[in-house]
């Protein structure tokens, strides 16, 4: 095992093989990791007499150093000192000696999917796979006890671990843990081990400074722009501007003789790539190429009717039922009085920092890809795909993402790309980088869709009955479409769930139907950070306010008498209710906004507080948050993750817009697809109320509540409801 110092530098193909038993059938749909640590595969490192391993999840030199082992992608959410955490709570070993590496997909084919699923995404990181890498701490610590305790002749319940050091308090007699690991790693590991009850922890649930801030911070961290193999070449490319368009024709002679220019390849049959000593150079001749597009049956597609379409749908029969209860169109039609409102949301783009990127080196016998990515196993099947050789001949490595939000989790088109271009050019690495521009016209887009609400209301204004339609685009279809049943993408309908532990509702409706339209354009979809509960929470919570006022009730007493039976919906609600101080005096002209929802495990709420110029201009004083994960890991870093979810939300919130004209998306930089700046970043306070019992998740759930808080509280400033997104077309002066 070498360490993970090991430079990227070090060609891949070097290295042996892997054995390929209990080779993964259909891997395509699996998920993997790694890092630089990774130079020689287990089995043969530890025949060459390098550091052997405790088990599949921890190795301990014989210096102490403890190297805990990750199988989900750090893209700066903190996954991976979290997950570190957990197996080093159980391993009882000194924190001060940790460091991390990442097994890579073929590792983890080879060894029958030890290290379980890779895919980071969905908020999965740590609420998936914390009983089996706490399994994995556990074990290796009751295998180091017995080592020490077969040298010292003892049992091993007369043994106790902490911070590295095994002790025999009869004897007075200690070892520490590189002192018995080599014996350790020969002993058979333990069939079950007990769990740390959470209220014990004292390495786990504490707010610990994260392993890769270091690196990060003195530049030391290796991104996929930054990797470098010898005698690399670098591609820029181009693809078809309107999905499902094609190249025509290209004049490569225009270009041929430009610096540093090598090659000028198809990709596929709709992209064309220069390849060329430097990227630079590749893309400035990349700009150069005379390129003639056949645009294909889309060219016409506008924002404008594509909107239509959806419209349509709010009122189409044959609408999938997501969650239903009780008789709607009666309790509509004998209402004393009914609420309609029509509200839509974007396309959006994950914009990451770092575009879209990858490294691969094909040989006929050997494939292999470097690139970040949030799902490695994924990746190992995009390079099988398109290399043409079977899993065993390949293999992906990960390397730590400039961001992810879900673009580099289930689709990995830019990994085909770079493996369609250095097939070409065997023998020869070649790193791929997609420009701004490419990243921009060429993401996978959060769906657009539309919503239609129709709420009824006795004579006391209570709320009878809820009609939801939405009307839109599936992200399941547009990407895993077998995994559609009679219609219906489950994604959909997240936030609106029937009660249950994922994504449910926290309202009790008696009569109630959610439904769906499927409306699915040419613009291809994607999981984007916080996927559908984003626009569920906007149309749900506005339009529960909006009913509010029309009963003329208090927003929050109006939710709290619809919650009796969601106690834990509830509690959150209640614990940002009051932090913020609901009900208590604001500053002049500073007025509140509540919101809840319930996704990806855990429970949210949050208040904002806004002010409206009588120009128009928001500002958006304070965010409070809480959220109820069931378990917090390290609260520090919980309280990061909900901070960052409100830059992600109330960026996409206040400028998230991504619009098509003549079958193409318009924006193309940050010039014309702007972000949130640093000062219009409100002050955000958390508030954790993890109540037990249950795995959550972080990342994703908070991003939810940001904009529907705001826009809520919009309305309370201006008596204006903004039912479109973003509110950078929004006009903001006071009814």
């Amino acid at each position: 095992m070498t360490s993970a110092s090991t430079t990227p530098e070090t060609p891949a193909s070097a290295r042996k093989g892997l054995s390929r038993r209990g080779m993964l059938a259909g891997s395509a749909a699996a998920a993997g990791a790694f890092s630089f640590g990774f130079a020689i595969p287990f089995g043969e490192a530890q025949a060459q007499g390098a550091v052997p391993e405790i088990n599949a999840w921890v190795v301990i030199h014989p210096d102490d150093k403890v190297v805990i082992r990750i199988a989900r992608s750090e893209m700066g959410q903190g996954t991976l000192t979290g997950l570190a955490q957990l197996v080093a709570e159980e391993l009882n070993c000194d924190w001060s000696k940790v460091t991390t590496e990442y097994p890579t997909p073929g590792q983890n084919v080879a060894r029958n999917r030890i290290w379980g699923n890779f895919s980071t995404g969905g908020s999965r990181g740590i609420r998936e796979s914390h009983e089996y890498v706490r399994k994995g701490g556990a074990g290796a610590r009751t295998m180091l006890i017995q080592a020490a305790a077969n040298e010292w002749s003892v049992p091993a319940g007369e043994c106790t671990a902490e911070k590295s050091v095994i002790t025999h308090k009869a004897s007075g007699r200690s070892l520490r843990y590189g002192q018995v690991a080599a014996a350790a790693a020969k002993l058979e590991a333990p069939k079950d081990v007990a769990l740390k009850d959470p209220k014990d922890w004292i390495i786990a649930g504490k707010p610990l400074a994260r392993l890769d801030t270091a690196d990060k911070t003195t530049g030391a961290k290796i991104y996929g722009m930054d990797f470098k193999l010898p005698g690399m070449l670098n591609a820029a490319i181009k693809d078809c501007p309107v999905f499902g368009g094609k190249v025509k024709s290209f004049d490569a002679a225009k270009i041929k003789a430009m610096p540093g220019v090598k090659h000028v390849l198809p990709v596929g049959d709709s992209a064309v790539t220069v390849v060329a000593d430097t990227w630079w150079q590749a893309k400035t001749a990349l700009d150069a190429l005379p390129i003639v597009w056949d645009e294909g049956p889309h060219a016409k597609v506008s924002s404008a009717s594509l909107a239509e379409w959806l419209k349509e749908g709010l009122d189409a029969p044959g609408a999938v039922v997501g969650n239903q209860n009780g008789d709607v169109k009666a309790a509509i039609a004998g209402a004393a009085r009914t609420i309609e409102a029509v509200y839509s949301y974007p396309f959006q783009n994950h914009a990451c920092m770092e575009t879209m990127n990858a490294t691969a080196l094909y040989t006929p016998e050997k494939c292999e890809v470097w690139t970040p990515t949030q799902n490695g196993e994924a990746a190992l099947a995009a390079t099988a795909e398109a290399s043409g050789l079977p899993i065993a001949k390949c293999e992906a490595y990960k390397i730590d993402l400039g961001g992810g939000f879900g673009r580099r989790g289930a689709v990995h088109d830019w990994v085909r790309q770079v493996v369609a271009i250095a097939k070409q050019i065997p023998g020869t690495p070649v790193k791929l980088i997609w420009s701004r521009e490419e990243d921009m016209l060429h993401g996978r887009f959060h769906p657009l869709t539309q919503c239609k609400m129709t709420g009824a209301l006795d004579k006391d204004g209570n709320l009878t009955g809820l009609h939801m339609r939405i009307s839109g685009q599936s992200i399941v279809a547009g990407i895993f479409p077998q995994n559609i049943q009679n219609g219906r993408d489950p994604v959909v309908f997240q936030g609106l769930n029937a009660s249950g532990p994922e994504a449910s509702i926290g309202y009790s409706i008696p009569n109630l139907l959610i439904d769906h339209a499927m409306r699915n354009p040419h613009v291809p979809p994607g999981f984007w950070r916080g996927v559908n509960l984003n626009q569920n929470a906007i149309y749900l919570e506005s339009f529960i306010d909006e009913l509010a006022n029309a009963a003329g009730k208090d927003p929050l007493e109006f939710r709290r008498a619809l919650m009796k039976n969601h106690p834990k919906h509830l509690a959150v609600l209640n614990a940002a209710a009051e932090k913020a101080g609901w009900g208590k005096p604001l500053p002049a002209g500073v007025f509140r906004g509540i919101c809840q929802t319930m996704g990806f495990g855990a429970y949210v709420a949050a208040v904002a507080e806004v002010s409206v110029s009588p120009e128009g201009k928001l500002k958006i004083h304070r965010i409070v948050a809480a959220t109820d994960p069931g378990h917090v890991v390290n609260p520090a870093q919980v309280e990061r993750q909900i901070e960052g979810s409100f830059v992600y939300g109330l960026s996409a919130a206040l400028y998230g817009e991504i619009t098509i004209k003549d079958g193409r998306v318009e924006q193309e930089n940050f010039d014309t697809y702007e972000v949130m700046r640093l000062e219009a970043m409100p002050t955000v306070e958390t508030v954790l109320v993890p109540s037990g019992g249950f795995w959550g998740g972080v990342g994703e759930p908070t991003i939810a509540v940001a904009a529907p808080a705001v826009l809520n509280a919009i309305f309370a400033a201006t008596g204006k409801r903004i039912r479109n997104l973003p509110l950078k077309n929004a006009d903001l002066k006071k009814a």
